[in-house]
């Protein structure tokens, strides 16, 4: 069977990927956010988001065909929330109808907007994972031009806590020398902790031509040292250049100890490192979190 807009979650198959299998589903084509560090615009391009034709006419025919074990991850790469979100309300009507056909759902968002949303996700077997990669305000103002502040999203955070919706945090990506300081980043832990999250998903940030471009013309300053970490020092693995392997674990380390010492769950992303110090929760992307929830 053919899908029309529901895919396998199927990330360049690499082996590095240990999400659970899942569907992933996006209402919208392209991300305002335009985020300098994007791994997506590589195929989607950068551009605004835009409503998918026919969204919901051919989500509901997908719908009648999909496994219904497995669960639907809004959104892989187009966030669900993007500003557009608040007039034409496309991802909300998209929860309606999963509520309606009773599908698990994961919410991964950088916005606020998904506080709107809670009388259905409350309604829902659902849980979110909101990203926030800084608590410097000034600094995710260039990263993720068009995303709300860091603050803006710690406090939709606490809201869907409050409210009994199982929440996590992706700490995605790390990027040397602007936000891999240490201390930072275990505050960053701590303040996500404090406002509710049950877990944590971070890192490292792996360049592709286009993001690399993005971000050594916005952070001109740090052209040549980025690239001989990344082209010179790190390693080419499966179409990304990655940082050199030691320092990938010493960077990840900073956020999973953290997380180990307050109790939450954590786990990284397509690092290809295994034991306990990257990795110690059901599934990697936040997707057990909604059984959380069922046992309220």
């Amino acid at each position: 069977m053919r899908f029309q807009v529901i895919r396998l979650f199927d990330p360049w198959k690499s082996p590095l990927c240990t999400c659970p299998l899942k569907y992933s589903l996006h209402p919208y084509t392209g991300c305002s956010h335009f985020c300098l560090y994007c791994y997506a615009t590589s195929y989607i391009g950068l551009k605004p988001s835009t409503p998918k034709k026919d969204f919901l006419k051919k989500l509901r025919r997908d719908l009648r065909f999909i496994d219904k074990k497995l669960l639907v991850e809004l959104s892989t790469s187009s966030d669900p929330y993007p500003p557009i979100e608040k007039s034409i309300e496309l991802t909300r009507k998209t929860l309606s109808i999963l509520h309606e056909y009773r599908v698990r759902t994961l919410i991964t968002t950088k916005s606020n907007i998904v506080v709107r949303d809670i009388d259905l996700l409350k309604k829902m077997k659902a849980a979110v994972m909101i990203t926030i990669t800084t608590l410097d305000q000034s600094l995710a103002k260039k990263l993720e031009p068009g995303a709300p502040s860091p603050k803006e999203r710690l406090i939709a955070l606490k809201k869907l806590s409050e409210e009994g919706i199982p929440v996590g945090v992706r700490i995605d990506p790390i990027i040397p020398y602007l936000n891999d300081e240490p201390s930072e980043l275990r505050e960053l832990v701590d303040a996500v902790i404090a406002y509710g999250a049950k877990h944590i998903v971070t890192s490292t940030y792996k360049a592709r031509p286009d993001n690399f471009r993005r971000l050594i013309t916005v952070f001109s300053d740090l052209k040549s040292r980025l690239y001989n970490l990344y082209y010179m020092r790190g390693e080419r693995i499966r179409g990304y250049r990655y940082l050199p392997s030691n320092m990938r674990k010493q960077l990840l380390h900073y956020v999973t100890s953290r997380a180990r010492e307050k109790g939450v769950t954590y786990a990284v992303c397509r690092e290809g490192f295994q034991g306990i110090e990257y990795f110690n929760a059901p599934s990697c992307d936040g997707s057990h979190l909604i059984m959380l929830k069922n046992l309220r």
